[in-house]
């Protein structure tokens, strides 16, 4: 598995999963497939937080896995797939974790159990029980604001020591917690940031890469931010964030994917702002938002051409 780590560096796109009338959008998906092979991103996640995962069926997350990647070997893209995969039981989770062995991905990106609020020894026992078992590496996910516990850095450096844990998205929303852990990790353990509000930070701290729902939109300047953070250009990486800072906030005004749904479905790229309850489409006054600032980009980016 030591190979597949060095692949978790750079913009990796946690695509949103197209619906059209109650299902899967695969027309639409392709499309986007084709879109972002295309852009500068180092690797896709499927059916997590920006991909309504827990709203797919298992039939609707193989066929999604299986569409992306069909289409990337059409376009001779070898990009990774990180499949995201949760729940709250450990066994429920060995049980997918054996569902999808043989699945064409490369990674699975896992959280914490939601809900049921279990103690550090109990998220340490957790996953080393998944890590024991799994065909392929994971990427642990730490998001408190989602799963209710938080996995303290004591308890992700022993876990980083397990060879079948490639790396760490990183949403803790603690600074300094994401400094610590940067600071402290073990080598060849990679982390990526996954708050889009505070990705620039991250990066400066020493941030391998970020899963980011705003790089839909803006995905170049996103990847130039990037390279020139890992570069050490702090301010050509600072004027990239100046120009897309307020999007990361605007695209989470309402729960996410939603906002990023409508942008995409208005700009042509999927048929559909669909998503599944509980999550509703944004509202009139949020859409009147994105569809001013959508036309000020588009605006914006016409007279950058001309010039």
């Amino acid at each position: 598995m030591t190979p597949l780590r060095t692949r978790l560096h750079g913009l990796w796109l946690p695509l949103i999963t197209p619906f059209r009338d109650g299902a899967l959008d695969e027309a639409s998906l392709r499309n986007l497939v084709r879109h972002y092979a295309a852009k500068p991103v180092d690797g896709f996640v499927l059916g997590a937080t920006s991909g309504e995962g827990l709203a797919l069926s298992w039939d609707e997350r193989a066929r999604l896995v299986g569409a992306v990647r069909d289409e990337l070997a059409a376009l001779g893209r070898t990009l990774p797939i990180c499949l995201g995969i949760g729940g709250v039981a450990t066994s429920d989770l060995i049980e997918a974790l054996d569902r999808t062995a043989s699945w064409p991905i490369d990674f699975y990106l896992i959280s914490s159990p939601p809900y049921v609020r279990p103690s550090q020894r109990g998220l340490l026992a957790h996953f080393t029980a998944l890590a024991e078992r799994t065909a392929h590496p994971i990427v642990l996910y730490n998001i408190p604001y989602r799963s209710a516990v938080g996995v303290d850095n004591e308890t992700l450096l022993r876990l980083a020591e397990h060879p079948a844990i490639a790396g760490l998205k990183d949403c803790c929303a603690n600074r300094m917690q994401t400094r610590d852990l940067i600071a402290r990790r073990p080598q060849g353990f990679r982390i990526l940031t996954g708050e889009d509000a505070q990705s620039f930070d991250a990066l400066q701290a020493g941030a391998d890469g970020a899963i980011l729902l705003s790089a839909h939109l803006e995905t170049e300047t996103f990847a130039a931010m990037l390279d020139h953070a890992r570069a050490g250009r702090t301010d050509a990486a600072a004027a990239c964030w100046a120009q897309v800072e307020d999007l990361t906030r605007l695209l989470f005004t309402e729960p996410s994917p939603a906002p990023a749904k409508y942008w995409l479905a208005r700009t042509g790229i999927i048929a559909s702002a669909e998503v599944r309850l509980p999550m509703v489409e944004v509202s009139a006054e949020l859409a009147a938002r994105l569809d001013q600032e959508i036309d000020r980009r588009s605006t914006a980016a016409t007279r950058s051409r001309v010039a």
